[in-house]
């Protein structure tokens, strides 16, 4: 629940976080290097409890405050790269697919493509993945570390800054859909 209220408020504010921070391939950086260090946490917060459990037989099942604590904060902070994941990439595909007179609509599809693969692939995957090491899931935790830390690499070195006229031209659309 906290991780929905999280993402609303960062949701309200990823337009002025993202000129805070020098523009939305910084912004997206930021977030999946936050994305990392919370999958990396999760090893941390996992070895605490597994430590508890071990001393203390009656924690299994009520964790102790900090292992609850540690937990709660984690899932809090991933509503911040969940509300700019939300938003940028779409906006991104609707500022380059305008200025560059392709299709909103295609790009749009094309986006959520990318989007859908990879989730099919480690869905596919991360069963063997897991036990491979052993079982659990911190070996998947851990590769989505990895790989968001690399996504935050490639941000800064590969994606391009929209230009500030485009952005513009973008903001002043009135976009709207009827359900």
């Amino acid at each position: 629940m906290l991780n929905s209220v999280v993402l609303a408020v960062v949701s309200l504010g990823v337009e002025p976080l993202g000129r805070l921070v020098g523009g939305v391939k910084w912004l997206w950086a930021i977030v999946n290097i936050i994305l990392a260090v919370c999958m990396a946490m999760t090893v941390l917060i996992t070895r605490i409890a597994e430590r508890q459990r071990a001393k203390n037989p009656a924690l299994i099942g009520n964790p102790s405050i900090d292992v609850k604590v540690g937990a709660l904060a984690f899932f809090c902070v991933l509503g911040i790269p969940l509300a700019v994941t939300y938003s940028v990439p779409f906006a991104l595909a609707s500022i380059y697919s305008s200025t560059s007179g392709a299709g909103q609509g295609l790009s749009l599809g094309v986006l959520n493509v990318s989007i859908v693969i990879p989730q099919m692939i480690v869905a596919a995957i991360v069963g063997q993945w897991d036990a491979l090491f052993g079982g659990g899931n911190l070996p998947s935790f851990m590769l989505g570390a990895m790989a968001a830390a690399i996504s935050a690499i490639l941000a800064i070195v590969l994606l391009p800054s929209p230009k500030k006229e485009d952005e513009a031209k973008i903001s002043n659309l009135s976009m709207g859909s009827v359900h």
